[in-house]
């Protein structure tokens, strides 16, 4: 049978098709989808969970013209191959090639660039706003965003303002009753009634109350329907909301039966789905550090409580749910209601963990400051994947943590070098402290295989000598002290060159600053966030306030947003990887 897909390379050729054709394309387009991801890796289980709405959504609709909107953006690989990017879908998520995450600089078919959760109403909203005005009404705004999203505060704002709007809209939810990790919560509850009594969908009706044309649910994988019913709406006016089910992963029996893992799985192999297993590694990943060490510290202390908002699995904390159910909670994709949640819960007496990624806690800034550090309130967060993360690119890196936490009252920001100073701040803080505390560490695994050691206490503020020298003195912060490390080891001079771990960003420890800055005629300082206003800037910051005149350089994440890629070529790209600090440190 002739290949369908080999001669689609944007929807105009897809839209040439009879329908009954279509159900071929969804098995070629599926087909596709496992072959490069076998071997590339990348998200999974989301992309072909929407395949066949993918391709009715391109089939009826004018798209670019009509404007898709994809919630996040894991399940937009097939959409990807559709639009123009078949051709070069092996370069996904590689170093110089197209985006893991729809990108509006990559194609026009991407009209608006997600990574994130929950932002999809928003947007399509805004756009069909911005229709209206200017007095296209005909033109179609649809956003496509799954069970766990929808849950999240900010689409909730979102339905709540397009119910009361004449905007052309039409939100589809994929709902596969799991993000990552499966969905939780009320809403998943009602969800998951509404699939099995159709008299829930038309009585009591959440979406319908907000005003909302509301139909489903449908089987997402049963092409004419969806076809019939994208058809009807496209002629109903104002906002609509569709209901689609669909199974995560369909059409790779593992990815089916495993969806946590087949979220992003790995490398596997096209045929049978089997994982690919990667060499073991001898090393831990920072994450389980983290949840192997909560658990242990939660058996010894029962006021101890973990929180995530939906990163069970990605943070480790899955460990401590397995271990103590009771006193760990996934509240879903809300990053907001997870830190004022864990504020609540210190006010009376609890430890809480907060572990969100890095990039996350940008969602829940003001709750931070306002709900957190304001009241003082000794809140634990744990922020995985902070700085370069590789392959998700632009929106996942979690390179300004610093510096949007630098600047607040009360909050003590520490950063481990590996994972016996992650291990020890853990144990460290669940001790009594008397302020809110941000322990920020990488993706990835460290560097000690006996890193269960005996507990020690860290003092607050202060930070270590890991090399003397009588030249230089480079401040390092967090684990690229490892790079730092290995880069002076290569020098020649490497007599001249003091290494010092700061560990604390805040408070800085300023007797052992007033020590280096007078025994040293140059400051280096290397993080693995961004220059403008992070831990190099506290370092300009104690200088002029003590009158120091050293020569003083800054190393970082410059001022600019970076891409994807593999995190030895994008250190390399901007100059912190070993080879680049040695040529620096050289000519310092």
């Amino acid at each position: 049978m002739k290949n369908l897909l080999d001669n689609i390379s944007n929807p105009s050729d897809l839209r040439k098709l009879n329908p009954v054709q279509l159900p071929q394309v969804a098995k070629e387009l599926r087909a596709f989808i496992i072959d490069i991801v076998a071997t590339k890796e990348g998200h999974l289980g989301a992309s072909l969970g929407v395949v066949e709405l993918t391709i009715a959504l391109h089939y009826l609709f004018d798209t670019p013209n009509d404007l898709l909107i994809w919630d996040v953006g894991h399940q937009a690989y097939g959409h990807k191959i559709l639009t123009g990017r078949k051709d070069n879908f092996h370069t996904n998520r590689q170093f110089g090639g197209i985006a893991g995450f729809p990108s509006r600089k990559e194609s026009e078919f991407d009209t608006f660039g997600v990574g994130h959760s929950s932002t999809s109403i928003s947007a399509a909203l805004g756009m069909a706003i911005a229709s209206n005005l200017k007095g296209a009404t005909e033109k179609h705004h649809i956003a496509i965003i799954g069970d766990a999203s929808i849950a999240s505060g900010m689409a909730f704002e979102a339905l709540n303002h397009a119910g009361v709007s004449k905007a052309n809209l039409l939100i589809i939810l994929n709902d596969n009753a799991i993000g990552i990790d499966p969905s939780v919560g009320a809403l998943k509850e009602y969800l998951t009634k509404v699939k099995t009594d159709k008299r829930l969908a038309v009585q009591n009706n959440i979406i319908k109350a907000l005003n909302f044309d509301y139909s489903g649910p449908i089987d997402g994988h049963d092409l004419p329907k969806i076809l019939l019913e994208l058809d009807r709406l496209k002629n109903v006016k104002g906002p609509k909301f569709l209901h689609v089910i669909t199974t995560k992963g369909k059409g790779l029996q593992q990815a089916e039966e495993d969806q946590v893992t087949y979220h992003a799985p790995g490398k596997f192999d096209k045929i049978s789905g089997e994982r690919i297993q990667k060499e073991a590694s001898l090393y831990t990943k920072y994450q389980d550090v983290f949840g192997k060490t909560i658990v242990e510290l939660a058996k010894k202390n029962d006021k101890i409580v973990g929180i995530t908002p939906a990163m069970l699995t990605g943070s480790s904390l899955k460990f401590m749910m397995q271990e103590f159910p009771k006193r760990t909670f996934d509240v879903g994709i809300a990053e907001q209601h997870a830190v004022t949640l864990a504020a609540g819960m210190a006010t009376q007496g609890l430890i809480p963990f907060c572990n969100i990624y890095s990039t996350f806690l940008q969602r829940a800034y003001d709750q931070v400051i306002h709900d957190v550090a304001l009241q003082n309130l000794p809140v634990i967060f744990c922020l995985d994947r902070a700085g370069l993360v590789g392959e998700d690119g632009a929106t996942h890196h979690g390179v300004f943590d610093i510096v949007f936490l630098r600047c607040i009252p009360n909050l003590i920001i520490f950063a481990p070098r590996n994972e016996i100073e992650l291990r020890n701040i853990l144990y460290t803080a669940q001790l009594g402290l008397k302020n809110p505390i941000a322990i920020r560490y990488p993706r990835g695994t460290g560097t000690i295989t006996d890193w269960k050691q005996p507990f020690k206490t860290i003092e607050i503020g202060k930070g270590l000598q890991l090399k003397a020298g009588n030249e230089t003195a480079i401040l390092t912060i967090g684990t690229i002290s490892k790079n730092v490390s290995e880069a002076i080891n290569l020098l020649e001079n490497k007599k001249e060159i003091a290494h010092y771990d700061m560990r604390f960003v805040k408070p800085l420890d300023k007797q052992l600053l007033h020590d280096i800055f007078k025994n040293h005629k140059t400051i280096i300082t290397v993080e693995n966030g961004t220059i403008n206003g992070g831990f190099g800037s506290s370092i300009l910051e104690f200088a002029s306030e003590y009158n120091y005149l050293n020569k003083i350089k800054i190393l970082g994440i410059p001022d600019t947003f970076i891409e994807h890629g593999n995190i030895n070529i994008l250190q390399s790209k901007i100059g912190l990887d070993v080879k680049s600090l040695t040529s620096y440190f050289s000519k310092a």
